[in-house]
């Protein structure tokens, strides 16, 4: 791979962290207007204006749309006919260290080595590109492209996530009470609300949050399934509203990724309550 292709692909990865921390996308913005449009509770109505706001403001001067910038999740996909090779995934690295420089990331990188990073005994690092993403997400499709997606991951939905087995009963609806039971209890700690829902269903823990992330990139606010509608519908009836003050949106939609599944009496679920500001997604293709 030539030094211009290398460069090319940075630049590109770079560009669209910075638009995934700092824009929402069209369906998201339509979402919080049809949330405004039928909002009653004028105190929900006027946090919901302010959000979307923010992000128009955010959007002309690519700022992010939120003092935690978050961790970049990579989520790639490879057409059959492509080749996914190790120069080309040190210069998508690269990449994400110089949008996290660009935008500029929140520095979170915690210092040390293994113990210190869990007790934070050493501090943290001042250059926010020390910010590492997650392990890679790779998945075979049949275009014939080479597609990065980027997310970025805040902390507040990551405290009230939860990823645990399901008794199914052999019922689905067994399967949706639990998401719902979870999910009214995480949105209304979670603080940064309206919420977004992301929920994968798997054979195992690491699947089933795979899955997650999975819907979080495929998911649409604008195309919503008969599951994905209950599940939002039953949380909005807890009246949580947007900041917890009330009111009729609680989240604005359900992002729904069901799997293959074992034969067996359980089902691994893996549910992210994404704040008012996820996904901060942006894609880009490469090749």
């Amino acid at each position: 791979m030539s030094m211009s292709e290398k460069d090319r692909i940075a630049l590109d990865i770079r560009d669209a962290l910075v638009k995934a921390s700092s824009t929402f996308t069209e369906d998201k913005k339509q979402s919080y207007r049809d949330a405004i449009s039928r909002e009653e509770n004028p105190r929900s109505k006027w946090v919901l204006e302010s959000i979307l706001e923010n992000a128009i403001v955010a959007e002309q001067h690519s700022s992010p749309l939120c003092d935690d910038t978050g961790i970049p999740h990579l989520f790639i996909e490879v057409g059959k006919n492509r080749q996914l090779s190790g120069e080309m995934l040190a210069s998508i690295h690269f990449g994400v260290e110089l949008g996290l420089r660009e935008l500029p990331g929140r520095p979170m990188a915690v210092r040390g080595d293994d113990s210190n990073r869990i007790d934070q005994s050493q501090g943290l690092y001042e250059d926010s590109s020390a910010v590492v993403p997650a392990p890679l997400s790779v998945k075979l499709i049949d275009e014939d492209v080479i597609r990065v997606h980027i997310l970025m991951f805040g902390g507040g939905p990551d405290i009230r996530a939860k990823t645990y087995r399901v008794f199914h009963k052999h019922s689905l609806e067994a399967v949706i009470d639990e998401i719902v039971f979870w999910a009214k209890d995480s949105v209304r700690l979670l603080g940064c609300t309206p919420a977004t829902l992301f929920v994968g269903v798997g054979r195992s823990h690491f699947e089933a949050t795979s899955l997650m992330l999975e819907a979080q990139v495929y998911g649409r606010y604008s195309i919503q399934n008969e599951i994905e509608l209950e599940i939002t519908r039953r949380v909005n009836d807890a009246h949580i509203g947007s900041l917890g003050l009330g009111g009729s949106t609680s989240i604005l939609a359900t992002f729904l990724k069901i799997g293959p599944q074992r034969a067996s009496g359980v089902r691994i679920v893996s549910m992210r309550p994404g704040c008012c500001f996820e996904p901060r997604l942006a894609s880009v293709e490469l090749l």
